[in-house]
């Protein structure tokens, strides 16, 4: 909800130059939320490599950041940054829309 939010009209991330694709071929950067699960990593990663570079990772939430309430969990293999490296970190449970803007606004004066 709080990414549909932030590409939503109030928010509006796209007036900045951010915008969602369908395909990682066509991506700049991804925006992983959540904990990273024994199903997901591979695909996690088969992800990050057909994303072109230089791209950007962004972890999106406390359970991309640290599991949240997940830690420890039987399915999960760990944060995002446990699997792939990660640029840029937004913390929140759930994260403020205009923290994610902010965040992909960064990449923008780097």
């Amino acid at each position: 909800m709080e990414i549909a939010s932030a590409f939503g009209p109030v928010y509006d991330a796209e007036r900045f130059g951010a915008r969602l694709v369908a395909s990682p071929r066509h991506a700049d950067g991804l925006l992983v939320t959540g904990v990273v699960t024994r199903n997901m990593a591979v695909p996690l990663l088969k992800t990050l490599e057909a994303t072109p570079r230089p791209r950007v990772v962004f972890a999106v939430g406390d359970c991309a950041l640290n599991c949240g309430a997940f830690k420890g969990g039987y399915g999960v293999v760990g944060a995002v940054s446990e699997v792939v490296p990660v640029d840029i970190e937004v913390p929140g449970c759930p994260p403020d829309p205009m923290a994610i803007v902010d965040a992909l606004r960064s990449v923008t004066r780097r």
